[in-house]
């Protein structure tokens, strides 16, 4: 059984657990080096810097701008993922700098409290941005991240070492895998993450361009980060969409209440389930996807 299967299925035990009892700056931007992020503009308009998740890059973003102009879009890739070189993203934590990366962005570029949009591993960063620079942005969209990914891994009954040893054993098992299982997994993967077919080559040829080192270690971040203590520092809207996956098979009423009760410290929270999804929300239920977008920023 490889890596991924098994951190899967710890994911969905833990799940049932937990809901019982996740380029320099271009033209129209100031100039911006940095060697973690490489961000790109597109529009003109309000601004909204857009973070992708794990292994992703600024792809999964292309039918939303498209659909909604009227923004200057700031588009983030991180250093590693979607076969950009390693740069500065070479050892240890990943996420977490990423989010100063990017409030320094905000900074040097001159943004006047900037919209974010983040999906994934990107909400993570969102939500490290919003509760560490409160004064950065206006409004933060989180796309299908639970704020502690590791009650997911463990249980609500876990504590953080016995968090850590689970993430430092997935951590091992993908370092162990040949490029052959890491193909393989990753296509399994993505079949679960993206119910659109036609999406999921996108997906994948992210993920097998990403080092495999960066990823590694940005997934046993997420696993081990707790975001919640943090979310009492945010003093701007927040809108939260997530999905239920097909392999967590509670009640719905049970599952949404996991959501609200680890997401009740922020003050302004909006919380959607999006249904008939999987973790692409953008690629899966795109007209909902963009109708949310729109309500979240014009503040409707």
């Amino acid at each position: 059984m490889d890596y991924l299967t098994v951190s899967r299925r710890i994911w969905m035990a833990g799940a049932v657990a937990m809901m019982t009892g996740m380029a320099p700056a271009s033209v129209g931007a100031a100039p911006f080096a940095s060697d973690r992020i490489s961000v790109r503009t597109e529009g003109s308009g309000p601004d909204v810097i857009l973070v992708p998740g794990l292994n992703s890059s600024p792809r999964v973003w292309e039918s939303t701008v498209a659909a909604l102009p009227g923004y200057r879009y700031h588009l983030v890739q991180v250093a590693g993922f979607g076969g950009q070189p390693v740069a500065g993203n070479q050892a240890g934590d990943v996420a977490a700098p990423v989010a100063e990366e990017i409030a320094r962005y905000i900074s040097v570029a001159g943004l006047k409290q900037p919209a974010v949009i983040g999906h994934s591993l990107g909400g993570s960063i969102g939500l490290m941005l919003a509760s560490r620079h409160p004064a950065a942005l206006s409004r933060l969209m989180v796309v299908d991240i639970f704020p502690y990914m590791g009650v997911m891994f463990g249980g609500p009954a876990a504590t953080p070492a016995q968090v850590a040893a689970i993430a430092d054993r997935i951590a091992a098992g993908m370092r162990a895998a040949t490029p052959a299982q890491r193909a393989a997994s990753a296509s399994e993967l993505i079949d679960g993450m993206v119910n659109t077919v036609a999406m999921r080559p996108v997906a994948l040829a992210d993920t097998l361009a990403s080092d495999p080192d960066v990823g590694t270690r940005a997934f046993r971040e997420l696993i081990v980060t707790n975001l919640i203590p943090e979310l009492k520092r945010i003093a701007v809207p927040v809108t939260v969409l997530y999905v239920q996956p097909k392999s967590v098979p509670l009640p719905a009423a049970q599952f949404d209440s996991g959501y609200k009760t680890a997401y009740a410290p922020v003050r302004q929270l909006t919380l959607k389930r999006i249904p008939d999804s999987a973790h692409f929300i953008m690629w899966d239920q795109p007209q909902r996807f963009q109708s949310d977008v729109t309500a979240f920023l014009t503040g409707r």
